[in-house]
């Protein structure tokens, strides 16, 4: 028997390009989410409006909107490091600008200049997280081979969802402890880390066309690539249409003050609990990723993140409510990982920039969008009735994608090795 092909595989942590990266990834990711959840008791406070609550997510994501495929497009055609780098910058200066209202700088209130600048400070991340995502995908093809990918992907989201639960937690703390200013500032230092993680990392990047397509011309490219493959479409609308309506995390400030009756430091907690599950998925997924029967296992996670939402929204213990996000977490990990592999499979490398940014409009919008959607089903239903309506609308997405994507459901990840 050839020794060689009975060696184990090295670790990909052995791998400084692979780290690096992750690096980057987690301080980006820690500094996002510590403003995530500092802006939200932030903005409850000034307002105790549970619709304020979804106009951060509508705030952030129509920029997000407007700039996604462009930076898709920036990402394909100029040096990755470089976009990585400024979109980090761009963190600073609006955490920064979040730390001035804290402080008392501006007058805040509902309607004062302190309120209005924290809406433009999130609309400002917007176009930020538009490249934040593409640098990632885009170099993670280059630091690691395409066996790979599956095993990578679920470390990667190993590291994504430890910002996840470090992020809100600390943030939690820190509003709790040292108040929102302290949140703000401690963010920044994780972009102003993140800013210098990406620029020093070593990896080679594709060399730059001799010629560039225009830029609409490219972004049709992109866009044809995504509608024309049912595979890599299926997995992308199940997960935003799940999230869309599965979305309950926008509304827990309101769950904490009016149902639980706890304080800051419990939503921190509940912030990190769809993490931690997405974490202990993700440590065995990086090891035992899966191969047989990829697309029918999707579909059974997000069914369950579903029914996890719904047993959340009928909780009146904060425990229980923990263990239902935490449980929401863990399925929501194996879809990550699923369609994360599926996408870096399917996507050839000169598309990569513009493919994920397809995907963030399809995966990360969904996020602000299913804030948006559930505060305002908060006000017109209830804040209860509309998480339970959401949990339902996503059961029906999954039903509804079984059907109309057949190769998806039928999908083996060795199909596209």
């Amino acid at each position: 028997m050839n020794a060689a092909a009975t060696a184990p595989e090295p670790s990909l942590l052995h791998n400084r390009g692979f780290v690096g990266l992750l690096v980057y990834r987690l301080l980006a990711m820690m500094s996002y989410q510590i403003v995530a959840v500092t802006v939200g008791w932030h903005i409850y406070k000034l307002t105790n409006d549970t619709l304020a609550l979804g106009l951060i997510g509508l705030t952030e994501v129509v920029p997000y909107f407007c700039f996604a495929l462009f930076a898709g497009y920036a990402v394909d055609h100029l040096p990755r490091r470089k976009l990585g780098m400024f979109a980090c910058l761009g963190l600073l200066l609006t955490t920064l600008m979040l730390a001035g209202v804290a402080s008392g700088h501006l007058p805040a209130g509902a309607f004062g200049i302190g309120t209005l600048t924290i809406y433009a400070a999130i609309a400002i991340n917007g176009v930020v997280r538009a490249f934040l995502s593409p640098v990632y995908m885009s170099l993670f093809a280059r630091v690691l081979k395409r066996e790979q990918f599956a095993r990578g992907a679920g470390v990667g989201s190993v590291v994504m969802q430890t910002g996840l639960v470090v992020g809100p937690a600390l943030g939690g703390g820190l509003i709790a402890w040292g108040g929102v200013t302290s949140a703000y500032l401690t963010s920044a230092a994780f972009a102003l880390a993140a800013a210098i993680a990406i620029i020093s990392l070593r990896v080679t990047e594709p060399a730059p066309a001799a010629e560039r397509a225009p830029v609409f011309k490219s972004i049709g490219e992109g866009l044809r690539f995504v509608f024309n493959n049912q595979i890599v479409l299926g997995a992308q609308a199940l997960d935003m249409f799940s999230v869309l309506f599965g979305g309950a995390v926008a509304l827990l400030p309101a769950f904490i003050h009016d149902v639980l009756h706890y304080g800051p430091e419990a939503l921190g907690i509940l912030r990190a609990a769809p993490a931690a599950g997405a974490v202990l998925i993700g440590l065995w997924l990086a090891r035992h990723p899966p191969q047989k029967h990829a697309g029918r296992l999707l579909l059974y996670a997000v069914a369950g993140f579903g029914l996890c939402i719904i047993g959340f929204a009928l909780s009146r213990q904060f425990w229980l409510s923990a263990t239902m996000l935490l449980l929401s977490g863990m399925c929501d990990g194996v879809s990550v990982v699923l369609r994360s592999t599926i996408l870096q499979l399917s996507t050839p490398d000169e598309m990569r920039g513009r493919v994920s940014s397809i995907n963030g409009i399809f995966i990360g919008s969904s996020n602000e969008l299913g804030a948006f959607e559930s505060g305002v089903a908060a006000k017109l239903l209830g804040l209860v009735p509309s998480v339970v309506f959401g949990g339902c609308m996503t059961l029906m997405v999954v039903a509804a994608t079984a059907k109309l994507a057949p190769k998806l459901r039928r999908l083996n990840l060795r199909d596209l090795q």
